[in-house]
């Protein structure tokens, strides 16, 4: 219905990541194509160890995430530069592909992600 406002519960995704005891990520998708996905990632994470293997082992993430964190301290590296940044609680952040991450300290790390719906040009 055109205008209609839709909602959606996280605890009720569409698709999702489980990473076991180290966390996951739960995937909504929007009537638009708009996504949403919660990622939790426990003390203990890397993207190496619990997330490299379901997205079929490539050298580094394939993907870009634009999103706001929650709580923790997550440090996401660019492969290609070896170049660090913090992610922590406040930040909204922008990641390019080519990444990888690893959850800093025994905080649990809470991020919403987002990626836009994908319109014909």
């Amino acid at each position: 219905m055109k205008n209609a406002i839709e909602t959606r519960r996280f605890e009720q995704p569409d698709d999702a990541l489980n990473m076991q005891e180290f966390g996951g990520i739960s995937i909504i998708k929007m009537a638009d194509g708009t996504t949403g996905m919660p990622a939790i990632f426990e003390p203990g994470w890397t993207w190496e160890k619990d997330e490299k293997p379901l997205l079929g082992h490539p050298a580094s993430c394939p993907m870009s995430h634009t999103g706001y964190c929650l709580g923790g301290n997550l440090v996401v590296r660019m492969v290609d530069t070896n170049v660090e940044t913090r992610i922590t609680k406040g930040d909204f952040f922008e990641i390019p592909v080519g990444h990888d991450a690893y959850v800093d300290g025994n905080e649990r790390v809470e991020l919403i992600l987002f990626v836009a719906p994908d319109h014909p040009h």
